[in-house]
């Protein structure tokens, strides 16, 4: 299933796709909090995700054409959002950096979050070098801690699209500022479903893309992440409850705009598309403050 936020009628509410149709789930009775996101759903497990297919099933339902609706982030404000750095060899290479022996974690900041067709902005007297970074996202379904490699997928609630977006001038200089160089306000788009983890088979086989301007700028395949899903849902968990809603993006490949000669940072009119097989694509304009 693809579960979706969405705004209609100025009113935000949670929706399931279906044939090219938003289908309401708040009309259909499931669960919502005040911020009318999918955290609810989320938060309630298998035997949630069992209620929305009945809502798809309903001869009742209430549901809106996909194009007349507005398709905003699926959540809003989750309890951590859990990055992965250097995790394809490829892009080690490309950044002069060992390729690490162990996960290496940073955070993005809820602020960051964005939609994923919504602009992306920042001012230029904080940055000038504006990156792009594609990654495949993993949502947390199910609350754990000290979790294994081989039951790490069971956590999944399902997968999505990232674009962890950079400024490399603050992540770089100085003191090295990974976490506010990567959370600047819209630096977060990610969406526009959380495709729950029974219609992904294998999500260590996906082609994942960046499209700058009409321009290929990433392309390669989730089976070369230098640690893999469940590693890294093991590795994460460690000491660390992992939440429902939680959002780990895994990583970008080769291809990032820093490491071209020369570089290649995001500007005003910019169009930025990343997307992930079978999990979707986002696409963001570049609208400078």
């Amino acid at each position: 299933m693809k579960l979706l936020t969405f705004i209609e009628g100025n009113v935000v509410r949670p929706g399931v796709l279906h044939d090219y149709r938003v289908i309401d789930l708040a009309a259909a009775g499931l669960p919502v909090d005040e911020t009318g996101d999918l955290m609810r759903i989320v938060r309630g497990g298998d035997a949630m995700l069992e209620r929305v297919r009945e809502a798809i099933d309903s001869s009742t339902r209430r549901d809106f054409d996909i194009d007349d609706v507005k398709v905003i982030a699926p959540l809003f404000n989750p309890s951590k959002i859990i990055a992965v750095g250097l995790n394809y060899i490829d892009h080690c290479e490309e950044a002069k950096l060992p390729v690490p022996k162990e996960p290496v974690l940073f955070t993005k900041w809820s602020n960051s979050i964005t939609g994923p067709y919504d602009d992306l902005s920042w001012p230029e007297s904080v940055t000038r070098e504006v990156d792009y970074e594609v990654e495949l996202g993993v949502v947390i379904g199910r609350r754990g801690r000290n979790i294994s490699e081989k039951d790490a997928l069971d956590y999944v609630c399902g997968y999505t699209v990232v674009n962890d977006v950079s400024a490399r001038d603050l992540q770089f200089a100085n003191a090295k500022q990974w976490d506010r160089g990567k959370s600047l306000d819209t630096f977060c788009p990610w969406g526009p479903y959380i495709v729950t983890r029974d219609e992904i088979k294998n999500p260590h086989d996906l082609e994942v893309c960046t499209v700058l301007n009409g321009r290929e700028m990433q392309k390669s395949n989730t089976s070369k992440l230098v640690f893999n899903i469940n590693q890294i849902i093991a590795y994460a968990s460690q000491g660390t409850t992992l939440m429902p809603g939680d959002l780990i993006p895994t990583g970008t490949p080769f291809g990032v705009g820093f490491s071209r000669t020369p570089p290649v940072f995001l500007r005003h009119g910019d169009v930025c598309e990343c997307s992930v097989e079978k999990v979707g694509k986002i696409i963001n304009k570049v609208n400078l403050e």
